[in-house]
C-alpha cells in the first residue's frame, strides 16, 4: 500500500521530477553546442537555459521546496520529538536559506513526515 502524503509533498516530487528532466534535456543540448561551437558561451548557456524551460523549472522546484518545509516546519510541531527537542529544531529551521546541506536535510526529513 502506497503511504498517503500531503499536497505539499505530491508537488515537492513533482517539481523535482520535472526540474530533473529539464536537466536531461539541458545536458543533452549543452553536448550538442559543445559538438557544434567547441566552446559553449554564456549566450549559447542562457538561450539554452529559455529554450529546455531548464529556469522555470527550477523556479518551480525552489517555490515547492519552499513549500515543503514551511508545511513541515507546521507539522511537526505537533510531534513529541519537536516538543522535546524544540530549540534545536528551530536552529535547524532558522539556517535553512544559509546553509543548503541543512536545507537538503529539512527537505529529506519532510518527505518522510507521513
Amino acid at each position: 500500500m502506497k503511504p498517503i502524503l500531503s499536497k505539499a509533498q505530491l508537488d515537492y516530487m513533482k517539481a523535482k521530477t520535472q526540474f530533473e528532466d529539464r536537466a536531461k534535456v539541458m545536458e543533452k543540448k549543452i553536448e550538442l553546442a559543445r559538438r557544434e561551437h567547441g566552446e559553449v558561451t554564456q549566450e549559447i548557456m542562457e538561450g539554452l537555459v529559455l529554450e529546455t524551460g531548464f529556469h522555470d523549472a527550477f523556479n518551480q522546484l525552489t517555490l515547492a521546496e519552499n513549500d515543503l518545509i514551511q508545511w513541515s516546519h507546521v507539522t511537526i510541531k505537533h510531534e513529541k520529538e519537536y516538543r522535546d527537542n524544540k530549540n534545536e529544531i528551530e536552529m535547524m529551521y532558522s539556517k535553512l536559506n544559509e546553509d543548503p546541506e541543512m536545507r537538503a536535510r529539512v527537505i529529506q526529513l519532510a518527505m518522510k513526515i507521513r
